[in-house]
């Protein structure tokens, strides 16, 4: 038999708990209410499993997915409107309409006993079974009364205390044959109790009702969340707790840290990898999430407190609702029935009174005493992350106290005694910073692999050979007196935006991790970096032919770390080469715009005077790559990325290439004219790099000297483009000029426009309506596609009050006054 879960409400009387996440997932003793009733369908062999959703249903889809993890079968039905309790479970009719089937609510927690109610059903010979509790106050449940014999005499949805004739209420649980389906209108809003059963009964069809024992509490407000975890924690209902029961009614999960000085009075819960510290009380009844750290001297009772929650020292809890991702700070006093949403923050010293109302994103000033709801409203907020990291001005933005501080929090992100790779660029900024950043590490029970000075994509792929993160120095591309901290995951990517955000928190909080003095960490220097790059390089990609071709290059190292991994990689690969700026130049960590073009010309000019087949400039830390032809002429990077595809695409003939949604779409028509497709990505590297590192992706690249050669690394690297093009070229026998010349010419202009963050809203809701019926991708920001191809992109920046806008026409005087219509448009939100 196979059961559906419903769970497209939107829990309107729970909010603001549920303005941003939808009631099926609001956690119970730290474990969302849906999952504690999964868990009771599989514990009754309802392995199979239809979820319906509507609600920000990409949340629940995405916690739960397939069901593995729970070892079930989810399958997903969505509706694209409210359809009613019939009617949801109508729109997943094609998945249930070959045997009997069971219908539960998925924000309702219960451990009533399925089985006997399958058999009841069954022994009735029912069409529908309602499953049906006493309770003491009936007024918002359905009252249902059944004769002797179970069969269903009468309905009442919602009565007033008038119409009360039965504590017998309706659970919305049920067991239902195929042929329900044939009363229920597809694709109405259609309720059983209201329209179906009142029609059955009607008809004289069999609907009983089976009275459970057991728990239930359909966890609709406030006051009921509130005693749904009292009553877990009290053993009222029999659900899995996730975690160590330490003393009589005292759970905590694994990884907590509670300081022995901290006093617990249980029953309570204490999540995984939450911290309490000396002097904290934590009373009955009282829930804390995951990651949450409660400090000294702070007071909770009858609390729930979501995850990665900061409770500041001397602050008081009772009975209240915390919503994750907040900060109380010290001293705040949040009283009985209040309930805060998620990402708030409430100052020291303020009072919430109970029952107020604080919405998600708010900020209660310092001192505040709120007696009333605060709506709901966004607030700035200032992010450590840039495009390129955590960027600054040496020694006045980016000093080694930060340093410190960004990798402290960063190591308490990880578990203690994992390893983190770090590595640097040559300027002596970056190897002072390192320095510092290895301490912070190892003080907190970090293990280090320390690379020293080498390229950026050797840092990547080092770290991804075992390594739980690493972190890269190096300076600004372009700005020689700012430096980047770039911090990488396990697979040596950036760190995803909600890594991003995490240690965002936990470096705004300043709640470090330290180790005690047997945990401090290693520091270890790997032995022959270069050699392990190259060699693992050489073997994944396609080097044949390059030794017989007799191809001479040219390679501008550009004084950078590029130059430390090509005397073995040119040696091995058997190619005539000329290299150039090989030598490391501490006075010259970086170039900028001119400095790189006058290198180029430099470059094109011995190309052209010594017969080379092309030339290659690296950029100092060895991630971009720019080309010259073999006349001695810059090859742009846009066009770069053309002919680095076509190449590519010509050889392999199938696949598809990542590619942002900037990038002229005559790259949908090289890749197509090659039988191979383009997945478009946002512009952001980590969207790139994660379809680069997906399998049937042959190639990726930005439009800016980033390549991506997937069967390498999923990453920028310049070095492994180079060895792929030195490859591609040899077999072709076709130079880059004949390349560039068959194909055609791109047409894409590009302009920013300030526009102040209070109105980026409004101005995206204005590019949306004056596109009107012309086609509108939203990929990245907003797409509009004329009828005849010619496109507009307008993105508001994450980090800056700017809206940059993207235009393509078949010309440039095409593609400049598309710039103009749509930059009016822009402008005039900001008015």
């Amino acid at each position: 038999m196979k059961a559906v879960v419903m769970a497209g409400g939107e829990g309107t009387r729970l909010r603001p708990m549920t303005s941003s996440m939808p009631k099926p997932l609001l956690p119970v003793a730290n474990r969302p209410i849906m999952e504690h009733v999964l868990r009771l369908l599989k514990k009754h062999g309802l392995n199979e499993t239809v979820v319906t959703v509507q609600f920000l249903a990409s949340l629940v889809k995405n916690y739960f997915g397939d069901g593995e993890e729970l070892g079930m079968e989810l399958t997903y039905a969505n509706e694209e409107k409210p359809l009613g309790t019939a009617g949801s479970v109508k729109n997943a009719e094609e998945a249930l309409k070959d045997d009997a089937f069971l219908v539960i609510s998925g924000d309702a927690l219960t451990d009533f006993d399925l089985t006997d109610l399958i058999n009841f059903h069954k022994e009735k010979g029912a069409l529908v079974t309602v499953c049906l509790t006493r309770v003491p106050n009936p007024l918002e449940f359905g009252i249902t009364i059944v004769d002797e014999e179970g069969k269903v005499e009468r309905f009442l949805e919602k009565p007033t205390w008038g119409q009360v004739f039965s504590d017998t209420v309706n659970t919305g649980i049920y067991v239902m044959e195929p042929e329900v389906f044939d009363y229920v209108e597809p694709d109405v809003p259609v309720d059983w109790s209201g329209d179906v059963f009142p029609q059955l009964m009607k008809e004289g069809k069999p609907v009983y009702g089976y009275v459970a024992e057991g728990y239930w509490e359909d966890v609709g407000t406030h006051e009921s969340y509130v005693k749904a975890q009292a009553d877990v924690l009290e053993g009222k209902v029999d659900v899995d707790i996730d975690g160590f029961e330490i003393s009589p009614g005292v759970w905590v999960a694994e990884g907590a840290e509670v300081h022995p000085d901290a006093v617990l009075r249980g029953p309570l819960y204490i999540g995984d990898y939450a911290k309490v510290e000396a002097g904290a009380e934590i009373r009955e009844h009282t829930v804390v999430g995951s990651n949450v750290v409660v400090k000294s001297g702070a007071f909770l009772h009858k609390a729930v407190v979501h995850d990665n929650v900061y409770v500041g020292p001397h602050s008081n809890l009772r009975g209240c609702v915390v919503g994750k991702n907040t900060d109380i700070m010290r001293a705040a006093r949040i009283e009985d029935g209040a309930v805060i949403g998620d990402e708030c923050l409430i100052g020291e010293e303020s009072i919430v009174q109970g029952n107020v109302r604080v919405y998600p994103f708010k900020t209660i000033e310092a001192g505040a005493f709120v007696n009333t709801s605060v709506i709901w409203e966004s607030r700035g907020q200032a992010h450590l992350f840039g495009a390129r990291g955590v960027s600054g001005i040496l020694n006045v933005e980016i000093t080694p106290e930060l340093a410190v501080r960004l990798a402290g929090a960063y190591a308490t992100t990880l578990k203690k005694g994992s390893t983190v790779t770090t590595a640097r660029d040559h300027s002596r900024g970056a190897r002072a910073l390192k320095r510092a950043v290895i301490s912070a590490l190892q003080a907190s029970a970090i293990d280090v692999r320390d690379l020293e000075n080498v390229p950026l994509p050797v840092a990547r792929q080092q770290t991804a050979r075992g390594s739980a993160g690493g972190i890269m120095i190096r300076t600004t591309p372009g700005v020689p007196d700012s430096v980047d901290i770039m911090f990488f995951d396990g697979q040596g990517a950036d760190l995803s935006q909600g890594s991003q955000r995490k240690l965002d928190r936990v470096f705004a909080r300043q709640e470090y991790r330290r180790a005690f003095p047997g945990e401090i960490g290693d520091l270890h220097f790997p032995a022959s970096v270069f050699d392990s790059y190259t060699g693992s390089l050489l073997r994944n990609v396609d080097i044949t032919g390059i030794a017989e071709s007799g191809l001479k290059v040219v390679v501008d190292a550009s004084n950078g770390s590029a130059g430390l991994v090509l005397p073995s990689l040119l040696g091995k690969l058997g190619v005539d080469s000329l290299t150039i700026n090989p030598g490391l130049d501490e006075s010259r960590p970086t170039e900028t715009a001119d400095m790189r073009r006058s290198g180029l010309v430099r470059l094109g000019e011995i190309v052209a005077s010594s017969g080379a087949a092309f030339g290659v400039r690296f950029d100092p830390v060895g991630e971009r790559l720019s080309l010259v032809d073999e006349k001695g002429r810059i090859i742009e990077d846009d066009r770069s990325l053309l002919v680095m595809l076509d190449l590519i695409a010509s050889e392999r003939r199938s696949g598809r290439v990542a590619l942002p949604v900037t990038t002229t779409r005559i790259a949908e028509q090289v890749a197509a004219y090659h039988g191979t497709q383009v997945e478009w990505t946002t512009t952001s590297p980590d969207d790139l790099t994660r379809v680069g590192g997906e399998e049937g992706t042959i190639f990726g690249g930005d439009g800016k000297g980033g390549f991506i050669v997937p069967e390498f690394s999923s990453v920028y690297d310049g070095t492994a483009a180079f060895v792929r093009l030195i490859g591609l070229v040899a077999r072709t026998q076709l130079t880059l000029s004949q390349i560039d010349a068959r194909i055609p010419r791109a047409h894409v202009l590009k302009r920013d426009l300030a526009t102040p963050w209070a109105v980026k809203g409004l101005v995206m809701r204005r590019v949306v309506e004056a596109a009107g019926d012309r086609f509108v991708d939203t990929t990245d920001g907003v797409r509009v596609v004329e009828t005849d191809g010619r496109w507009v992109m307008v993105l508001p920046d994450p980090a800056e009050a700017v809206t940059h806008l993207w235009a393509e026409g078949p010309d440039d005087a095409s593609a400049q006054a598309l710039l103009d219509e749509w930059s009016a448009v822009v402008d005039s939100a900001g008015r």
